[in-house]
């Protein structure tokens, strides 16, 4: 009886997100101009895509931000354990914490007193973190949060009332334009306490071919990873999207630090999605995502205006990356 409850439940959540993400979609490809949410790029095809992404000489920002945390490892950990207090450590879209193990090993061979909350909207990401870290990092106090972000930083607050840092890592507060960044920025401070600290990846402003590059890269891995999004349409929403027919465009604007990807229609065609046709005409593109680069004094602005006060800056040997530590006023 348990194992097909269970297996009712799963077959009621997968209906659920199948049921947003047919809205999702229809209500983006029907917009003007269409775009479709990024959020759906990370299927099982996408995430193997993306770490094929992460491996190609173009594709920049993983490398650097993953050079800061092994190579300034105890510097980062003296910043977050401030005055020795205990706290909890929130990850926000922790992943697979790969970049996060790294400090969480110092912290526990350094006896920090603090308990890791790692984040994440995917359960499967959260039974994998609560089953193999305690393994690879034995004397971890670790206790997952499946859900979405502000709901989660709720529940960890009644969790315990010890200091919070969050980490918010691998340039995510890029993958909104600058005003959504801003308000983000503000909530997450509304859901903590003075003297709780951020610790933030940021992609920073650099050379324009260096960035477009790594959103059109020469082995095309963008671009797939681009098009896969049509083929889980395809594939879960039973569209009927020939992918041949559209193409990868990513432009970078150095003035406002805005790098966007779009796909091409390149004729006129008609795509069928469940019961809805959608037209597109020839030349006519979706917008699917946005990266956005800051400069340095930008990244302070983004802190002060959500009343948090900078205290770190962590950079790679490039300068190209910066982890900020930020704490609430």
């Amino acid at each position: 009886m348990a194992s097909t409850n269970t297996a009712t439940q799963q077959t009621a959540v997968n209906t659920t997100i199948d049921d947003q993400f047919y809205k999702d979609v229809l209500a983006g490809l029907t917009a003007t101009p269409k775009h479709l949410d990024s959020k759906y790029f990370y299927d099982a095809q996408g995430d193997k895509l993306f770490q094929e992404l992460m491996g190609c000489a173009e594709y920049y920002p993983t490398n650097c931000e993953m050079e800061i945390f092994t190579s300034q490892t105890a510097e980062l950990c003296k910043a977050i354990i401030s005055d020795g207090d205990a706290f909890d450590l929130i990850e926000l879209g922790a992943g697979d914490a790969t970049k996060s193990t790294q400090l969480l090993k110092y912290l526990i061979d350094n006896k920090a007193d603090f308990s890791y909350l790692p984040i994440d909207i995917s359960e499967n990401v959260i039974s994998y973190l609560n089953i193999t870290l305690p393994v690879t990092l034995p004397g971890i106090k670790i206790e997952g949060l499946n859900g979405e972000y502000f709901d989660m930083l709720k529940k960890a607050a009644a969790i315990s009332d010890k200091r919070k840092v969050v980490m918010f890592l691998g340039s995510n507060i890029g993958n909104m334009p600058v005003a959504d960044a801003q308000a983000f920025c503000k909530e997450l401070r509304a859901n903590l306490s003075e003297g709780d600290m951020l610790l933030i990846g940021v992609d920073l402003k650099k050379n324009p071919a260096t960035v477009l590059a790594a959103y059109n890269d020469s082995e095309g891995i963008t671009k797939r990873f681009n098009l896969n999004l049509l083929d889980r349409i395809n594939r879960e929403l039973g569209g009927d999207f020939n992918t041949r027919q559209f193409d990868h465009y990513a432009m970078y604007d150095p003035e406002t630090g805005s790098c966007k990807s779009y796909l091409v229609s390149l004729a006129d065609q008609k795509v069928k999605i469940g019961q809805q046709t959608i037209s597109f005409q020839k030349d006519e593109y979706i917008y699917m995502e946005i990266s956005q680069k800051y400069a340095i004094a930008e990244v302070d602005d983004l802190a002060s205006q959500a009343n948090f006060t900078p205290l770190n800056q962590f950079f790679d040997n490039k300068k190209w990356f910066l982890d900020a530590i930020w704490r609430a006023e």
